[in-house]
């Protein structure tokens, strides 16, 4: 069942979006709505499953890991087949791995878009050939290293 937001939750929504570490109050004063009002719609929010989670967004250069690629990951659904895995065992396999933000399972011409983040190239190297291309069920991968990050 698809919940029927109105202009009060979009306007919660895009600040705590912005804003997650915002009071009640000071998402109140932005809206103009009752601190009461913030809190009620919050909550039902997350009840409802519209607001999964908090979380926070790092400078990532601050902790030295500036470097991003995308790595786009062609499977051999034969050797998934052999091991009894599908491509979303691989896509979670993937993503238990320190390095990596994210892994989508896409349609296309490849089957996984894998997004990782480390310090260097040289890093960068170590873990593609060391710990990514060795993974059973990895055919091929082909990088795309970021060359402008937009924040």
């Amino acid at each position: 069942m698809v919940y029927n937001m109105d202009d009060k939750d979009w306007k919660i929504i895009g600040i705590l979006k912005e804003h997650g570490d915002y009071t009640t109050r000071q998402i109140a004063k932005k809206t103009l709505l009752p601190p009461t009002t913030i809190h009620n719609r919050i909550k039902k929010l997350k009840e409802e499953g519209i607001i999964k989670k908090f979380t926070i967004e790092l400078d990532n250069s601050k902790i030295g890991k500036s470097f991003v690629a995308y790595i786009m990951v062609s499977a051999s659904l034969a050797v998934l087949k052999q091991k009894h895995k599908t491509q979303y065992d691989l896509a979670d396999e993937i993503r238990k791995l320190a390095f990596v933000e994210r892994a989508d399972i896409v349609s296309g011409g490849t089957d996984l878009i894998v997004v990782i983040r480390v310090k260097d190239v040289e890093e960068f190297d170590k873990i593609l050939l060391g710990k990514l291309q060795i993974i059973e069920g990895i055919e091929k991968t082909q990088s795309l290293i970021v060359i402008h990050e937009h924040k």
